[in-house]
């Protein structure tokens, strides 16, 4: 149990080191790697008391023991998990990036919109007009109009 505590406090430094280590990044990154970091030494030193708790007034303690093993060969996912998190400042910094150039097309965007609503109607009003024009040229809005008829009318 002491190996998997001393395992979370290495990667706790290691994780404070690379927050405080930002160099040269913007403040936002480093805003964003202290968050992060903050977040994971929060849920180690969490992870580490449960464990403590556990260990001192759980009947199954022969679980707990095991559960070194299980997390030392987990090792790799949590060194690829590190790498992720070292780069999501990054992640973040672009996605933000996207987001300000969205938000600065939001005008052109609605001078689009307006320009297509624009265009729908005129389209719209050209359509009805033009049925209107051949509504008024048929003088049967059902279209069940009589054909004139070759024969003479019958004398009643």
């Amino acid at each position: 149990m002491s190996s998997v505590l001393g395992e979370a406090r290495q990667m706790e430094r290691a994780i404070e080191r690379s927050a405080s280590s930002g160099g040269g990044t913007s403040p936002r990154e480093g805003t964003a790697k202290s968050i992060v970091a903050d977040q994971i030494s929060q849920a180690v030193q969490s992870t580490s008391n449960l464990l403590h708790l556990m260990q001192q007034s759980s009947p199954s303690q022969a679980k707990l023991m095991k559960l070194p093993k299980n997390l030392l060969a987990k090792a790799s996912t949590i060194k690829n998990t590190g790498q992720v998190l070292d780069q999501m400042p990054k992640v973040i910094s672009s996605l933000d990036a996207h987001m300000d150039s969205g938000l600065q097309s939001v005008p052109h965007l609605r001078t689009a919109i307006q320009l297509l609503a624009n265009m729908e109607s005129c389209q719209l009003s050209t359509l009805s007009q033009a049925q209107f024009s051949q509504q008024v040229q048929t003088p049967s809005f059902c279209g069940c109009e009589s054909e004139p008829s070759s024969q003479p009318p019958e004398a009643a």
